[in-house]
């Protein structure tokens, strides 16, 4: 052996190793915690966790010599997808659901209890000037039937104002954020009465392409989904209570619309330290919008993805994972799908009628801010 290889071997053998017995056992914990989390997350919360920043490849040698492996799962094509709970619930329209007609009309009218809660946004006492020469609630009512039905503004009934008055009076709301400023009012309020903290720290980010009718406008082809159209892009927190949303073209990438969207949600709540998101939201993705607003990003992936598959520790032996084929129901992801089917039963959002790029989103705000009314009003 020649000095320089002794020296070398001399050398290898005093370094000192990148991560110890306590690093070790972080890494065993962020596995439980995330068992589909990719080798790239992983060590981005070990840095986040202890401020100790290694390649990737050490992590992956680390797990291996701790016993942990990553497992693919295995594919049955005779089972489906478990069912939680023997007897599924039954749900249906009760007398509890259906609505009186109101002054209108229609029974998509607000109730007395529901102006009450967002009056003093759209009626402001004392203003000078002369008097609306419509009731403010009325054309609000108007909005909200446009809204449930889909009907075009020149279709508005006769029992509402002319149709040019509350396309005016829709347009001037939307642009001053009143829709949006509504939703926010209520959705504290709910939180509050479910026991939450008005503001909430953790999050849901997720995508919904629909289609588009022949007005025009941005539009674009989502190729994964087969759909001409536009993109919902929406943030919400735990409850599906929306927090930030952006409408773009459907051949927009999920994560290159993701900064906006996510920006928004920011700026409205400072406290946001969780978000939760998809695959289509992970790598560089995920790592920039973890660099730009100092919060967690956690991709909640399906059992069945063979792309990273499932952390095994060797302390605790599993059999290997057998995935039903068909749906499963993805812890958090579930809540922002939820809120996608909330904003469908208004007729107004299943297709997107409007050439604007501002009347989409205040649709969205008006749909949820309308559920959250009648929730704290019942």
């Amino acid at each position: 052996m020649t000095n320089k290889s002794a020296i070398k071997q001399a050398s290898r053998a005093g370094r000192k190793p990148s991560l110890n017995a306590q690093h070790i056992e972080v890494l065993r914990a962020i596995t439980q915690e995330q068992p589909r989390s990719s080798l790239e997350e992983v060590t981005r919360e070990l840095d986040r966790r202890t401020g100790v920043q290694v390649n990737p490849v050490t992590v992956r040698k680390a797990l291996r010599e701790a016993g942990i492996e990553r497992l693919k799962p295995l594919r049955r094509a005779s089972e489906r997808a478990a069912v939680q709970g023997s007897t599924p619930a039954r749900y249906g329209y009760t007398d509890a659901h259906r609505r009186r007609d109101g002054a209108s009309g229609m029974n998509t009218d607000l109730t007395d209890a529901e102006w009450a809660l967002v009056r003093d946004l759209f009626e402001r006492d004392g203003q000078r000037g002369a008097p609306p020469r419509f009731e403010r609630r009325l054309m609000l009512n108007a909005c909200c039937y446009a809204l449930r039905t889909g009907c075009a503004w020149r279709l508005l009934p006769k029992s509402f104002p002319p149709w040019q008055a509350v396309y005016m009076a829709f347009k001037r709301w939307a642009a001053a954020g009143l829709f949006e400023a509504m939703h926010d009012r209520l959705r504290q309020q709910w939180r509050q009465r479910m026991g939450r903290s008005p503001e909430p720290s953790a999050a849901i980010i997720d995508a919904q392409s629909t289609r588009s009718s022949a007005q025009g406008g941005d539009t674009g082809f989502d190729a994964g989904k087969k759909v001409k159209g536009r993109k919902r892009h929406l943030v919400v927190d735990t409850l599906g209570l929306l927090l930030a949303v952006t409408v773009t073209a459907a051949s927009v990438q999920d994560r290159d619309a993701a900064a906006q969207v996510v920006a928004q949600a920011c700026t409205k709540v400072a406290g946001l330290k969780k978000l939760y998101a998809d695959g289509a939201y992970g790598g560089r993705c995920a790592q920039a919008i973890e660099q730009a607003h100092a919060i967690s990003v956690e991709v909640v992936r399906h059992p069945g993805n063979r792309s990273t598959g499932t952390w095994q520790d060797a302390q605790q032996p599993l059999w290997p994972e057998v995935v039903a084929k068909g749906f499963v129901v993805q812890a958090k992801r579930w809540v922002v799908e939820r809120t996608h089917a909330w904003n469908e039963r208004a007729r107004r959002l299943i297709a997107h009628h409007d050439r604007s790029r501002w009347a989409p989103v205040a649709w969205v705000w008006l749909a949820e801010a309308r559920i959250l009314a009648s929730r704290l009003a019942r």
